[in-house]
């Protein structure tokens, strides 16, 4: 442990490392130029989006009844067409915009309005007609894309399965090509295959995307994608058709969810969404494609901006709920522990701090990241950047970041709710409609835990093809992308911790943590040790039965989904530390190096007992580190609000009452009320006060004594 003398004398010396570190540059936060640096690439976007979602009518009611919720919603969703919002990201040729990075920007800004008017925006816009955009042809674009867009058609996106969710290549739909009557026989064989969980599905759509197993010839060609009417004009199922509605979730009751399947439903040939798969009138199939497999992920991929989308809607969500925490944190007293009158603010409390600052900082981290994240988006649908390198890396980079994002905005809502008290269990103050909403956000558009995997697995096919052969320092430069500016060396960072370990100032020691060099060799080493430990441990694989193979991945998948969540993390450091740099103002950019700090110190810390085990850090100063990050939040503690007040939400977005200066206000009054009655003189006296007294010996005992 650190002892009570030895931790005073740590707090003192870094604080004078970190006055030394500053400079002299005053530290303070310039708002609104933070808050247009947080807006990120598509700021004017996002900036005319959040004037939309300040209308009253596109408010989430809390409490409304389900069925209520959902025709609300379903109105909003017609507002925001008539509005023009949902043409961002469509051909010019249907009357869009193609602009695929401003359109998640400005669609990810729905979560202050309400969660369950994004999703449904998303399932209408970003699913349903970006399924027919991506997946289908001109002819389809011209055919169906209008009326998508402005709902006068809405549509389900009917690809999960009750038996299959994250693995789409096994779904049990068919669609069996009859060549007779040209037409595709849509058919559910088992229960199992029936579609679930589908947004429109109970109520409102009209036309589904739906995907099945194309055969034809006696062939699958596996998954494809086929425009399927399923609901006539008044709402009735068309033949052939049933589906059943999912009732209350959890959260997000604006949307109607259900359940789709199909007896042999007949479509015409040309309904197949034929950009990577098509079928001629005699039964002949044809891909651009050749790989079954490669052609499936191309498929799939076009659709990656749901998970985009959903990080960028996590970390918004996040911020508010924190903006709500950290407001009312600054304005609630609780407690006279260092005053006989003033009760203390809870921000001020140590703990209170280690709760919101240190999430707050790791939100900072997942908006930077998902801003490249966004980048990455539009490059490649905007043909900018569109290699199949190009598309995998933007897949792998999204199935990293949204875990992480998600994740978070669940940690970080909870803890609000809690450091908020009985209060913030209020629906008034959204904070539990909020987490109740993003609920789902972690096992939707891929379960988190799966797509942790599928970046591992990418992690180790490049180890496996690039790096086999090759020394530690060929991996180092490939996971961390950083081969023109670093050297790694196998012992490098041995013999930094043995180097920290004998500069005989535990501070001093540590404050070497803060070096972003540092930091990004410590986190670094962890993804690198992790990714080529795993790589070796399986190498025999490939000489293994199927089974043995399968036996032998799944006895190390708990560290596989370690180290790509190791490897997400650094990702987000390294894009907060860009935006750090990228800060002009040097009084905004000393509180974020604290805060990016606090970021990456904390990582370290969670870390702790992997640096320990593989002797990167001494046990002493592993320790200290917990002390520098307390030290570097009381640094932050000023400036809490205005790095929420960043984020650039109008009382029309928090709507939280006790973040409206609700709670100021009853605290002066209390305060006020008694000074004036201590000022009177008629203040009772204090029953502990005077027991205190008449205990107390007089100075005449104390003399004769």
């Amino acid at each position: 442990m650190v002892d009570t003398a030895s931790r005073i004398s740590l707090e003192t010396e870094v604080d004078e490392q970190l006055d030394r570190a500053a400079g002299g540059r005053a530290a303070s936060v310039d708002v609104p130029a933070l808050a247009r640096v947080l807006a990120g690439s598509w700021a004017d976007v996002r900036l005319e989006a959040r004037e939309m979602t300040k209308r009253p009518e596109l408010h989430k009611v809390e409490g409304m009844p389900y069925a209520e919720h959902r025709e609300r919603v379903l109105g909003q969703l017609k507002l925001l067409a008539k509005l023009g919002s949902s043409k961002r990201a469509f051909p010019k040729s249907v009357g869009g915009l193609e602009d695929h990075g401003g359109n998640l920007a400005a669609f990810e800004e729905l979560i202050t309005a309400d969660p369950s008017l994004a999703i449904k925006g998303g399932v209408q816009w970003g699913l349903f007609g970006a399924a027919v955009l991506h997946l289908g042809t001109e002819p389809h674009h011209r055919a169906w894309l209008p009326d998508a867009i402005s709902v006068k058609v809405p549509g389900a996106f009917a690809m999960t399965e009750i038996g299959h969710g994250s693995d789409v290549a096994s779904i049990g739909t068919t669609a069996t090509y009859d060549p007779k009557r040209q037409e595709f026989v849509i058919h559910t064989p088992f229960t199992a295959a029936t579609k679930e969980f589908l947004g429109n599905a109970a109520l409102h759509a009209t036309a589904a995307v739906v995907f099945a197993q194309l055969i034809t010839k006696g062939v699958n060609h596996g998954v494809h994608a086929f425009y399927v009417p399923v609901r006539s004009a008044d709402g009735s199922f068309l033949p052939g058709i049933t589906g059943y509605d999912d009732g209350v979730k959890g959260g997000l009751n604006g949307v109607d969810n259900g359940r789709l399947a199909f007896d042999s439903v007949r479509v015409p040939r040309t309904n197949l969404l034929n950009k990577y798969g098509d079928v001629a009138e005699d039964g002949s199939y044809s891909s651009p494609i050749d790989s079954p497999g490669r052609r499936f992920f191309t498929m799939i991929g076009t659709l990656v901006q749901g998970r985009v989308s959903l990080a960028g809607s996590a970390a918004l969500a996040a911020s508010l709920g924190l903006t709500i925490a950290v407001t009312y944190g600054n304005q609630r007293r609780q407690f006279t522990a260092g005053s006989d009158t003033d009760e203390v603010v809870l921000l001020d409390y140590q703990r209170h701090q280690r709760r919101l600052i240190t999430r707050l900082a790791e939100n900072y981290a997942n908006t930077f990241a998902h801003d490249e994240l966004l980048q990455k988006f539009d490059d490649v649908f905007s043909g900018r950047s569109d290699t199949d390198a190009d598309r995998q890396d933007l897949e792998t980079f999204a199935a990293a970041i949204k875990p992480l994002a998600t994740w978070h905005a669940l940690d970080a809502l909870q803890e609000a709710r809690e450091a908020c008290g009985g209060a913030g269990f209020m629906a008034e103050n959204r904070l539990t409609g909020l987490r109740a909403d993003l609920d789902v956000w972690v096992t939707f558009e891929g379960d988190n835990t799966v797509l942790l995997q599928l970046v591992a697995k990418r992690l180790l096919t490049d180890y496996s093809a690039k790096f086999k052969n090759a020394d530690s320092g060929a991996l180092a430069r490939y996971v961390v992308g950083m081969a023109a500016d670093r050297a790694y060396h196998g012992t490098g960072l041995r013999t930094l911790a043995q180097t920290i370990r004998d500069f005989g100032s535990t501070a001093r020691s540590v404050s070497e943590l803060r070096e972003t060099n540092v930091q990004r060799e410590l986190l670094t080493d962890r993804v690198e040790t992790m990714i080529a430990d795993l790589g070796q441990r399986l190498r025999p694989a490939s000489k293994l039965s199927k089974q043995g193979a399968a036996d032998l991945f799944n006895s190390v998948q708990n560290e596989l989904i370690e180290a790509a969540r190791a490897h997400a993390e650094l990702l987000a450091w390294e894009a907060f530390t860009r935006g750090v740099e990228a800060m002009p103002d040097a009084g905004t950019r000393q509180v974020l190096e604290w805060l990016h700090d606090v970021y990456g110190l904390g990582l370290i810390e969670k870390h702790l007992s992997w640096y320990l085990i593989n002797g990167r850090l001494s046990p002493q100063r592993a320790q200290a580190i917990t002390a520098y990050i307390d030290r570097l939040l009381a640094r932050l503690r000023p400036h809490a609000q205005d790095l929420v007040d960043a984020f650039g939400f109008a009382p029309e977005h928090v709507r939280a009452p006790i973040a409206s200066g609700i709670e100021a206000e009853r605290q002066d009054e209390a305060r006020t009320y008694y000074r004036e009655l201590w000022a009177s003189g008629s203040a009772p006296a204090d029953e502990k006060a005077l027991r205190a007294a008449l205990e107390k010996p007089s100075d005449v005992e104390t003399a004769e004594e």
